[in-house]
């Protein structure tokens, strides 16, 4: 009888134990990963693949633009924050941390009537800075050229008016807080130039992608550095503050080699 009561005594502890360990293993939860809109399809696609592999975890992916992404993740208001864009020598002394999650091309993109095929980083260059005003300059229509940007504070921006160094010069006709919203204002307008992540463009109608200096912006032209305007896609982390358990293999994930073939499918470049 004593034998029994050791038996159940240790049946009830095991279970216990497995209970508690169940409890603690992460297993559930929310992550929350703000910031740069042209993230959004790469994130949402890992999010939702992730949630299917773990049961009761929740990843929630916000816009607000690169600068908000920063901001959340020193202030922690978001677990991990997004940028497309590498963060600069201030952010990083401030104590944020990057992680480039994969490699991305900014499309130029004309209207889908739009006669031009190429431009060279120079012509893009005086176009967005007012130089170049005439489709006619550059071998097109006799049509003013209208310039489509992001507003200030977008990874996208930065990104382009970098490359192109464009900074503080571009005269844009309409400064727009979404990628979504430029390419549908191109869309809309024969006269439109804008620019826009790579991943947001492909299979759209009624927009052209341009080549940059005769390359176009694809996977391998990005990856083996030919096509000029690219930026990478970051993951932005607060140094010496340590993720949670749930955001800390999110992370982990995402910046595998598992997570590559998500990435590539949703027009990003893995770089994992």
């Amino acid at each position: 009888m004593m034998n029994m009561k050791k038996f159940l005594a240790m049946t009830m502890a095991l279970a216990l134990g497995l209970s508690l360990a169940a409890c603690g293993s992460g297993e559930g939860g929310s992550v929350v990963a703000l910031g740069s809109t042209s993230m959004e399809k790469v994130m949402n696609t890992l999010a939702e693949q992730y949630m299917t592999d773990h049961a009761g975890v929740t990843i929630s992916v916000e816009g607000g633009g690169s600068g908000a992404g920063v901001e959340a993740a020193s202030n922690g208001t978001a677990d991990i924050g997004l940028a497309s864009r590498a963060l600069k020598d201030e952010e990083k002394s401030g104590g944020l941390t990057e992680t480039i999650l994969a490699l991305d091309g900014i499309a130029v993109i004309v209207n889908g009537d739009n006669t031009v095929a190429d431009l060279s980083v120079e012509e893009i260059s005086k176009i967005f800075t007012g130089e170049i005003t005439n489709w006619s300059e550059v071998g097109g229509a006799d049509l003013e050229i209208a310039c489509i940007g992001r507003e200030s504070g977008s990874g996208t921006r930065d990104g382009f008016e970098s490359i192109t160094d464009t900074e503080g010069t571009c005269r844009l006709e309409q400064e727009l807080t979404s990628t979504g919203a430029v390419i549908e204002a191109v869309r809309s307008n024969p006269n439109a130039i804008g620019y826009a992540s790579l991943s947001s463009v492909e299979q759209q109608e009624g927009i052209s992608t341009i080549t940059v200096g005769g390359v176009a912006c694809t996977e391998e032209t990005v990856k083996d550095g030919t096509y000029a305007i690219q930026r990478p896609f970051v993951l932005v982390t607060k140094e010496g503050a340590a993720l949670s358990e749930q955001a800390q293999a999110f992370f982990d994930w995402a910046t595998s080699a598992e997570a590559a073939d998500l990435i590539r499918q949703a027009g990003a470049v893995p770089v994992a």
